[in-house]
């Protein structure tokens, strides 16, 4: 009787746990996906939704992406002034190619961001933290700057903040866009940000090609061209496989893959420990 009674017991306290973390779960849910809601009574996002939302669903069902539930992740080059828009659907283990923005105006000289007012735009690894519906600059998003390693690296005691992508299609530290392609940006970053996924941004100087690194070593100091070293495995790794590695920091500042970060497409299905 005892036994029975104890068995009774259990299975009512792990139902209850069950329905406690159905609730949880369900109120996670939807404060996740109200976020869209609350971008949305801003007559900018609205009037992006209404122009561009459309045709980007019709031209990520063309590549075989489905609207409804997809990774992003952007990858920017200062010297060739462009964002590259990547995507995969959730269970795949390599993104696509879907777009390519320009950059409409200066981001600063190549090199990293390392102090506040030396008009730079950082070069690492970011997320997207913030979204602003009501910028001075029509639409921005806010790049997690300084993460980690620039803190560690800084070259005054602020290193700046505020580094936005944003439209306008000017300023000097940040990357800016015209309002017609921030509007696409906006858009799927959103959709993305409203599912909870996280939103990677990686900003490299220039593509790291033979070329490239031909032209760095003969204008630039050792020390860029020391730091730039640090940057080139995360961007062949992308190149070669197509999905994000995961990337550390040590005690010096410097990025590196993890050392456990498996050679198999698999591995995209794993949640980034990026920065």
């Amino acid at each position: 009787m005892f036994a029975n009674r104890t068995m009774i017991l259990k299975n009512v306290i792990n139902t209850c746990l069950l329905v406690v973390f159905t609730i949880t779960l369900s109120i996670s849910q939807v404060k996740t996906l109200a976020y869209k809601a609350g971008q949305l009574k801003s007559p900018k996002v609205k009037e992006a939704y209404d122009s561009k939302w459309p045709q980007l669903q019709k031209d990520l069902k063309a590549i075989h992406v489905s609207p409804e539930e997809f990774d992003i992740y952007l990858r920017t080059f200062k010297y060739e002034k462009i964002v590259e828009v990547w995507l995969k659907n959730k269970g795949d283990a390599k993104y696509k190619l879907f777009r390519t923005y320009e950059i409409c105006a200066s981001s600063g000289d190549l090199g990293p961001k390392r102090k506040e007012g030396d008009n730079q735009v950082p070069e690492g690894f970011y997320k997207i933290d913030l979204f602003n519906p009501n910028s001075d600059y029509y639409l921005s998003m806010r790049i997690n700057y300084p993460n980690s390693s620039d803190i560690i690296l800084k070259e005054a005691p602020n290193p700046g903040s505020a580094i936005m992508v944003h439209g306008d299609c000017v300023t000097i530290g940040c990357l800016p866009m015209t309002n017609d392609k921030i509007k696409e940006l906006y858009v799927l970053c959103l959709e993305a940000r409203n599912r909870n996924n996280p939103i990677y941004i990686d900003i490299y100087p220039i593509k790291f090609t033979d070329a490239n690194i031909k032209i760095l070593e003969s204008t630039y100091p050792k020390s860029k061209l020391s730091f730039w070293r640090t940057l080139k495995p995360m961007y062949d790794f992308f190149e070669e496989n197509r999905w994000l590695p995961k990337i550390n920091v040590d005690a010096k500042g410097i990025y590196f893959i993890s050392p456990d970060e498996s050679q198999t497409p698999a591995s995209a299905k794993k949640t980034v420990n990026k920065l």
